[in-house]
């Protein structure tokens, strides 16, 4: 028996946040209330605290930072690559004039 994963829409989240941050609910009581885990309403009070502006971005969606970095990541790996290719080609080369 295998539980599946719930998603919550980003309204949700923020609607569920709000209810401790400014309406002055505790995590617990707001969490049973709505159905959901306290911790899991913990864990979105702090990352909504942490950067509310780009908090609960989506399914496959990443803040900037992390976009950044996953590109970042990709050309570094693709350069590395190459860098490989070409000191092996370098060396053939080098072999072959001898």
């Amino acid at each position: 028996m295998t539980k599946k994963k719930k998603i919550y829409s980003k309204q949700f989240k923020i609607d569920a946040v709000k209810l401790v941050t400014e309406q002055g609910y505790k995590a617990a009581e707001a969490a049973r209330n709505l159905g959901i885990h306290p911790n899991v309403l913990r864990h979105w009070v702090n990352r909504f605290k942490e950067d509310s502006n780009h908090s609960f971005p989506g399914k496959g969606h990443m803040t900037p930072e992390k976009e950044e970095l996953n590109r970042l990541i990709k050309e570094n790996k693709r350069l590395r690559m190459e860098h490989e290719i070409l000191k092996k080609a370098a060396a053939f080369f080098a072999k072959e004039s001898m």
